[in-house]
């Protein structure tokens, strides 16, 4: 979403579903940012998702330690909207300029939109020419329940910071682990710990975003149904020996065969949706983040399958951080959201 005004220092807050995490950048010059300040805490499910005023106490509680613990001490924040809460699409309109764009979108709205306008916090970002139809412009349009934003909203601003931008995680994911100045369509999958956010970007801009209702949370399961394993020991065997097919005799691979197909298998259909649409761009790579980054060999699994170069991507890269700091080395790979919401440009 949009920002809502111009502020000096400010810092991102991602509020997942396992962690709160929060980032202070400062720019640095050439798209490249200093690392200020981080924290990161985790939290059970039921307090990150829960409705009760019990549960929204207890994550508040959470974000003013994490925030308290980092050092940082601006009250401005820009916070993440869950992927799961949000549509994202791309659309072509005529082309026009943006005065006469405002004037019109909000008629055309309930075309694009899965929900009552009434009921929906809709934004919106002109993205340039139609790559596919030079008489169209293509625009970007997020939107969000009224009843979940200002939840969202109220649950910060109770704490005492200011929220200046609200903006949807794939939004900010894609900030940071895309390619700059990459010539090709790249894909880029984040795995948390219920769900997939997949985005295919073009010009550092996204193209198509969707999520898939499955993450980390899905692999345990079917480690444990077809191990006969407790969840704790599933996720350790996940992460520490992942595809690999001479750990464990690759039992956990094969247990997790059948559910790594289904993600492929939707992983597929979204690129040839893209391809349909734009079928005179390549796409030259996948990037994995989150815990998709941190699962042994599951880059390899998905290149076989899907005969696209895989990598695993880095939120950091254009970030200076101390070489040496060992606690945030355990955890970078779940920042993907927190430093792209920090790395928002800033109105003066």
């Amino acid at each position: 979403m949009a920002i809502l005004k111009g502020v000096g220092d400010f810092f991102g807050l991602d509020i997942g579903t396992t962690a709160v995490r929060v980032v202070q950048l400062s720019p640095s010059g050439g798209g490249k940012w200093s690392l200020r300040h981080y924290g990161y805490a985790p939290i059970d499910i039921k307090t990150a998702t829960g409705d009760s005023t019990e549960a929204r106490h207890r994550l508040g509680e959470v974000i003013m330690t994490v925030v308290g613990q980092s050092g940082i001490k601006t009250k401005n924040v820009a916070i993440g909207l869950t992927a799961s809460k949000t549509f994202i699409t791309v659309v072509d309109m005529p082309a026009m300029g943006e005065a006469e764009l405002k004037g019109t979108i909000k008629y055309q709205l309930d075309q694009y939109i899965p929900m009552s306008l009434d009921e929906a916090k809709v934004d919106w970002s002109m993205l340039g020419p139609s790559l596919h139809d030079p008489s169209q412009q293509e625009v970007l349009l997020a939107s969000t329940a009224i009843s979940y934003a200002e939840e969202r909203l109220e649950l910060v601003e109770g704490l005492g910071f200011e929220v200046i931008a609200a903006e949807p995680d794939p939004i900010a994911m894609i900030r940071s682990v895309s390619t700059a100045g990459y010539k090709d369509a790249q894909v880029i999958v984040d795995m948390g710990e219920q769900n997939i956010n997949v985005a295919i970007t073009y010009g550092g801009a996204p193209r198509l975003v969707r999520t898939i209702p499955n993450g980390l949370e899905t692999l345990v399961h079917a480690a444990v149904q077809n191990l006969n394993i407790k969840e704790d020991q599933a996720s350790q065997f996940i992460i520490k020996f992942g595809l690999a097919p001479d750990k464990l005799e690759g039992q956990v691979a094969g247990a997790l065969a059948g559910t790594l197909d289904g993600f492929v298998s939707e992983l597929s259909k979204s690129i040839k949706f893209f391809q349909t649409r734009y079928p005179a761009l390549t796409i030259g790579s996948i990037l994995l983040a989150g815990y998709a980054s941190t699962v042994p060999q599951l880059d390899q699994y998905i290149a076989n399958k899907i005969g696209i170069q895989v990598m695993v991507g880095n939120p950091w890269q254009s970030v200076s951080i101390p070489s040496k700091d060992q606690q945030l080395a355990a955890v970078a790979s779940e920042f993907a959201v927190a430093v792209g919401l920090a790395q928002r440009e800033n109105l003066r």
